[in-house]
Parts: C-alpha cells; sequence; structure tokens
C-alpha cells in the first residue's frame, strides 16, 4: 500500500513538473554586481511586461520569472538609482521616465539589452541574444539551463566602460557609467543602418563597433551583427546575470 501511494506522488510530482515548463519558460534573474540593479522590462508590442516592467534586485539577490510560451521582450539593468515611497525618481543609466516601475516605457540608452523571443507562430524556438546597438552600461549573460544542441552563451562580459573611446564615454559625478554606440553618438543613417544604409549589404560594422566585438565577440555589436550575435535554443530555463564574471 506505502509503494502504491509512494508511486502514485512521483506520478503527481512529474505530471505537475511538465505542466509547469510546458505553460513556458523559467527565467532566473541574478545580480553578481558588487551594488544594486534595477532590472528594467519592456515586452514587445502585444505581450506584457512582467513585475510591472521593473524592481530592485540587491547584490548576490536572484528573482525568476515565469514567462509564457511565445514571450518577447528585452530586458536591461539600470544602475544608480534612487526612488521615493511612490516609486518615482531617477537612475544614473537605463532610467525610464523616471520610475521604478517602467510600466511599458524603454531605457534611456546607453544600456545593454538582452533581447528575446520565446517561440514563435512558426516555431517552438527560443531566440535570444545581447544587443550593444544602443550601447553599454554593465556587462550582462543569458545562458540555457541544460539547453540542447546549438544552445549558448549571448552576452558581454567585460566591463566596456574601462575601454570606452573618449567620445563615447558617459560620465554622472565624474565617474563613467555608460558607452555610447557610434549610431548613438553620431545620429546619422551610416551609423544606425537606417535610410540608404538599411541592409546587411550596404551597412558595415563602424571601428567602435569591431572594438566592441573584439571584447564581447558574444554580443551584437552593430544592426546587422547576426552572425553570432543571435542564439537560438529550446530550454525551459534561462539565467540572466548581471555582471557575470565578478
Amino acid at each position: 500500500m506505502a509503494t502504491t501511494s509512494l508511486h502514485l506522488f512521483i506520478f503527481i510530482f512529474i505530471f505537475i513538473s511538465i505542466s509547469l515548463t510546458a505553460n513556458g519558460t523559467q527565467l532566473i534573474l541574478v545580480n553578481n554586481c558588487k551594488e544594486s540593479v534595477w532590472p528594467g522590462i519592456l515586452g514587445s508590442a502585444g505581450h506584457t511586461s512582467p513585475k510591472d516592467g521593473g524592481f530592485h534586485l540587491c547584490s548576490g539577490e536572484e528573482v525568476v520569472l515565469d514567462l509564457p510560451n511565445g514571450w518577447s521582450g528585452r530586458i536591461w539593468g539600470r544602475q544608480g538609482c534612487c526612488f521615493d515611497t511612490t516609486g518615482k525618481g531617477s537612475c544614473q543609466t537605463g532610467d525610464c521616465a523616471g520610475l521604478l516601475n517602467c510600466n511599458g516605457n524603454g531605457g534611456v540608452p546607453p544600456a545593454t539589452l538582452i533581447e528575446m523571443t520565446l517561440g514563435t507562430s512558426q516555431s517552438d524556438l527560443h531566440f535570444y541574444d545581447v544587443s550593444l546597438v544602443d550601447g553599454f552600461n554593465l556587462p550582462v549573460s543569458m545562458k540555457p539551463i541544460d539547453g540542447g544542441v546549438g544552445c549558448g552563451v549571448a552576452g558581454c562580459e567585460a566591463d566596456l566602460n574601462f575601454c570606452c573611446p573618449y567620445g563615447l564615454v558617459v560620465k554622472k559625478e565624474g565617474k563613467v557609467v555608460g558607452c555610447k554606440s557610434a549610431c548613438l553618438a553620431a545620429k546619422s543613417d551610416r551609423y544606425c543602418c537606417t535610410g540608404e544604409f538599411a541592409s546587411p549589404k550596404m551597412c558595415k560594422p563602424s571601428v567602435f563597433a569591431l572594438l566592441f566585438k573584439t571584447i564581447c565577440p558574444r554580443a551584437y555589436s552593430y544592426a546587422y551583427d547576426d552572425s553570432v550575435g543571435l542564439r537560438t535554443c529550446k530550454a525551459t530555463r534561462y539565467v540572466v546575470t548581471f555582471c557575470p564574471s565578478n
């Protein structure tokens, strides 16, 4: 009788586990930085932004997000933030309309972006990348847990603020807090891959994009950096780590 009960318990546990993973994907956000990070989350058009789009993550803390199948959006880390009891304030980097909960607002560049689409109407594959197209503010990576063949790590694990070219530097209170992309600094079609340069044939990486690529080979360095920037996988859980090399 006891054996039968044990088998029934195991069956129920496995059934619940399969049901939970079949209904979506877990994203584990980990703050490995020496100071607080305020993750910002923005769902793509038609998709929700979990946790009202932003929250506080202490150094050494982690938070689990349960995302539905097909979720698409971006995540970025904000630093140097100060908010009052109503959730209003500001951040030195990645600020979203001066709000703790971004509520549909994107982050002000420069900001390192984690972009993902967890399945589409044509495929159940997951697509994800770490992008420096909007510049850089802190190191970050995204990797699958128990991913299958072809899964890999997307990330910029080095601190580009230490080697940011002078013309791209963003300073707050005398400290380098961000590094602009060439597009953000120059605001030209050539560097932003827009207008007549809006194609892989016409838009080539700038010397700054090549520098970023050398230091962070697993991240998008400019708009058409698809060859190694985009990862494809199908896992039930992923880890996004801020300051992964600390």
